[in-house]
């Protein structure tokens, strides 16, 4: 293995984990049994609050997974034969 494709290897792990991490936080779009679950305890200002959170980490999911794609891709093209 090359310097490049190891460089490249660790960040597709980074870009993976932070992906993982990006979609992991993201509120749920069915919030039905969740807000039976926690008790409706949300006011309106969380509710405008976790509205604008959601919408940040929805355009940085986007983003972090096109940057993923584009390194799956750079490293196939370094690595294939």
């Amino acid at each position: 293995m090359s310097g490049i494709e190891i460089v490249l290897g660790i960040i597709l792990l980074i870009l993976a984990a932070v992906l993982i991490v990006a979609v992991l936080m993201q509120s749920g779009k069915d919030k039905n049994l969740s807000g039976v679950i926690a008790g409706g305890a949300d006011t309106f200002f969380n509710k405008s609050r976790a509205g604008a959170w959601d919408k940040i980490l929805e355009k940085a999911t986007g983003i972090i997974a096109a940057v993923f794609a584009v390194v799956v891709l750079i490293l196939y093209f370094v690595c294939g034969k």
